[in-house]
Order: structure tokens, then sequence, then C-alpha cells
């Protein structure tokens, strides 16, 4: 079982930088891939970054360039700094876990709201 929780979210204007937070707890959590999803009104759920246990990341195509996942395992946390953000990025962003890339998420925290004026 594996408890996740997201920080760091807020409103930030158009062209600031955030650093959302994922902190895991649970039996092996720091084996596990984490991923961050976000979620706007009224449209689906999309994929954002995923971080393996020892640190290999894989993007969403159009997510390169102003996001970055990282995670200290030591704290149990994966990050996903999110740079020159526009209004377009206003969604709720959800950290995930599972235990491969084989599997499906199974984890998933509460989400945290990120609001970005123009």
């Amino acid at each position: 079982q594996v408890q996740l929780v997201e920080s760091g979210g807020g409103l930030v204007q158009a062209g600031g930088s955030l650093r959302l937070a994922c902190a895991a707890s649970g039996s092996s959590s720091s084996n596990y891939f984490v991923g961050w999803f976000r979620q706007a009104p009224g449209k689906e759920r999309d994929f954002i970054a995923r971080i393996s246990g020892s640190g290999g990341t894989t993007y969403a195509d159009s997510m390169t360039g102003r996001f970055t996942i990282s995670r200290d395992n030591a704290k149990n946390t994966v990050y996903l700094q999110m740079n020159s953000l526009k209004p377009e990025d206003t969604a709720v962003y959800y950290c995930a876990a599972k235990i491969s890339d084989k599997h499906k998420y199974k984890y998933w925290g509460q989400g945290t709201q990120v609001t970005v004026s123009s």
C-alpha cells in the first residue's frame, strides 16, 4: 500500500514557475514508478511525465521543455518543476504510483490545484 500526497499548487502569473511535490509513504514506495498527470475542467486527464525508482524519466511529447520530473528517494518525494507557465496549464495536478511500466497506476493522490493567471 502506498499513500501519495501532493503539495505546491497555487496561483501564479503567466511566465512564472511552480514546483509540485508528491510525498509517498508505505512499503517500498521509493521503488515505485511515479507519474504526474493533470486534468483541466471539462477535459480528460493528461499524462505529463513519469520517473522510475532509479531516476529514469519519460515525458509526454507536449510536456518536454517546460516541465521537469525528479525524485529524492531519501525524502520519498517526487517533484514536478514547471516553468514558463501558461494559462492553459491551469488544472488539477495529480501524482500516481505503479510497480513498473508493465502495470497500470494503482495509487493516486488527491490532487493539487494550479491556476495560472494571464
